[in-house]
C-alpha cells in the first residue's frame, strides 16, 4: 500500500490560528462580545459551548452562554434574539443547534442580525457566500478550506466531491471550493452510487453524520480526505463519517476525529467574532 497518509492536525492549526488572534485582540482597545444562546440540555453540544466560552475567553473575548429552559417559546426565544441584536456590548449571537422540536429553527437564524451572524447561518451571509461577495463565512466549512491549504492541497482544477447536502456544511463547503476553482460534485442520499462518485475524487469531504459512511474502496489512493462527522460509535468512542483505519493507508491525507475539524470550527468562531465586531465598528 506505500506510506501512510499525512493526518493534518487541526487542534495544532486552531491552538495557532486563536493564539494569533487573542493577540489582535489584544490590541484593539476593546472585548468582541459574543453570546452563544442555548435551549434545553442536549448533551453533545453541551460539550461544544463550554469548548467555545473556554477558547472565547482565553482569547480575551467578553464572552457568555444563555442557557434556556427546554420549555421555552418560540415567541420568548425570538425576544431574546431581538435584544440581543439591538445590545451594542455584543458583536456575536450564535444560536446552539439543534433547538427543541417546538421552536422552528429557520424563523430564530432568521431573526439574527446578519452582521452579528457569526455562525454564517443566515440568508444574507448564505447568499453572499453564493455570490462570491463579502460576509460571514460558516465556521466549519471555513476550517475545512484552511486544512486543506494546511496539508497543501491544490484545489485549482482538482475533483472534489462533497458528500452531504446541508446548508450548514455541504452546500457552503461547496461554494468555496468552486470559489477555490475545484471542480465539485455534491453528492446525498439520493446519489446512484455514491462509491464510484468518491472514487473519482482528488478530495472528498464527508459532511452526513453516518459513521463509516465512506469506506476504504471509496477512496482513491493518494486522494484527500477531510472527514466532518462526528458520530458516537457502538463502544462510546467518538468517530467520523470515513471508514479511518480502512483509508489511512492508502489516501495522501485524511482528518482524524475527533481532533481534526472539529477545532477549527470554534477558531473560525472567534475569527467571524472579530470579523463582525470590526465591521460594525467601520474597520
Amino acid at each position: 500500500m506505500g506510506r501512510s497518509a499525512t493526518i493534518p492536525d487541526g487542534k495544532a492549526l486552531a491552538a495557532r490560528r486563536r493564539a494569533a488572534l487573542a493577540e489582535r485582540v489584544a490590541g484593539l482597545g476593546f472585548r468582541p462580545g459574543l453570546r452563544v444562546v442555548r435551549v434545553g440540555e442536549d448533551p453533545a453540544s453541551g460539550v461544544y459551548v463550554r469548548n467555545k466560552d473556554r477558547a472565547a475567553k482565553e482569547a480575551g473575548f467578553d464572552s457568555a452562554t444563555l442557557q434556556l429552559p427546554e420549555g421555552t417559546t418560540e415567541a420568548e426565544l425570538l425576544a431574546l434574539v431581538r435584544r440581543l441584536n439591538d445590545d451594542p456590548a455584543v458583536d456575536g449571537i450564535l444560536v446552539q443547534l439543534p433547538l427543541p422540536a417546538h421552536i422552528r429553527t429557520d424563523a430564530v437564524l432568521d431573526a439574527v442580525d446578519p452582521g452579528k451572524d457569526v455562525d454564517g447561518f443566515h440568508p444574507v451571509n448564505q447568499g453572499a457566500l453564493a455570490l462570491g461577495r463579502p460576509g460571514l463565512v460558516p465556521c466549519t466549512p471555513r476550517g475545512v478550506m484552511l486544512l486543506l491549504e494546511e496539508a497543501k492541497v491544490s484545489l485549482s482544477g482538482a475533483r472534489a466531491v462533497v458528500v452531504g447536502r446541508s446548508t450548514i456544511v455541504g452546500k457552503p463547503v461547496a461554494a468555496l471550493l468552486l470559489a477555490a476553482n475545484a471542480t465539485v460534485t455534491v453528492a446525498h442520499s439520493r446519489t446512484r452510487d455514491l462509491a464510484s462518485e468518491c472514487r473519482r475524487a482528488e478530495i472528498i469531504v464527508a459532511a452526513v453524520g453516518r459513521a463509516g459512511l465512506v469506506r476504504g474502496d471509496w477512496v482513491a489512493n493518494e486522494a484527500t480526505v477531510i472527514d466532518v462527522g462526528i458520530n458516537r460509535g457502538a463502544d462510546g468512542r467518538l468517530v467520523g463519517d470515513v471508514a479511518f483505519g480502512e483509508v489511512v493507508d492508502h489516501a495522501g491525507a485524511i482528518t482524524p476525529v475527533p481532533g481534526g475539524v472539529g477545532p477549527m470550527t470554534i477558531a473560525c468562531l472567534l475569527e467571524n467574532t472579530v470579523q463582525a465586531a470590526l465591521g460594525r465598528r467601520g474597520a
